[in-house]
């Protein structure tokens, strides 16, 4: 069994960060492995190419539904998607309402706590950086994430956000 490898991507919304993902993951993916994708996008856009379809059941949502997180069981936000890879969405409020970074911290807690690291070979952690507010940093904070990538393009915003996502990371 080899060492449990977390991995975060991060970058502008709309610059490639889901697609650079979970291809990344796909190419990683082996038979027997145990992959995990952790994704933070409104429009559950992270998980999109591994399930071939938008994943509708962010943690988020279900818990605004169904009453706290802790109602939840892992089966009602977990799907499986290409090679086996498991994906969950966690979620947040739109662009602009908010601190969607509350998602990142709520499904990782949650993930936790009911063991789903346990066994796993990859984690990637999808999250959008446009503004980057305590919980967006929580997979580098809190040791989630050995790897940090920034995904970005030759334009302003992107190397803006990307010097954001730089800043945040430091003073983790």
């Amino acid at each position: 069994m080899s060492q449990l490898r977390q991995v975060a991507f991060y970058g502008r919304g709309g610059i490639g960060k889901s697609t650079t993902s979970q291809n990344t993951l796909a190419a990683l993916s082996d038979p027997g492995q145990k992959i995990f994708i952790v994704g933070r996008d409104s429009k559950a856009g992270s998980t999109r190419l591994i399930l071939h379809a938008k994943a509708e059941d962010a943690i988020l949502s279900l818990a605004a539904e169904a009453g706290p997180v802790e109602d939840l069981e892992f089966d009602d936000v977990m799907k499986i998607g290409e090679n086996n890879i498991r994906c969950v969405e966690s979620g947040g409020p739109e662009s602009g309402v908010g601190c969607a970074g509350r998602g990142v911290i709520t499904s990782i807690v949650f993930l936790e706590e009911i063991g789903v690291y346990d066994g796993v070979d990859y984690i990637s952690y999808d999250v959008v950086g446009d503004a980057v507010c305590g919980g967006f940093a929580m997979p580098i904070r809190q040791n989630k994430s050995q790897e940090t990538y920034i995904v970005m393009s030759g334009k302003m915003m992107a190397m803006y956000a990307a010097n954001n996502i730089s800043k945040s990371t430091s003073n983790a």
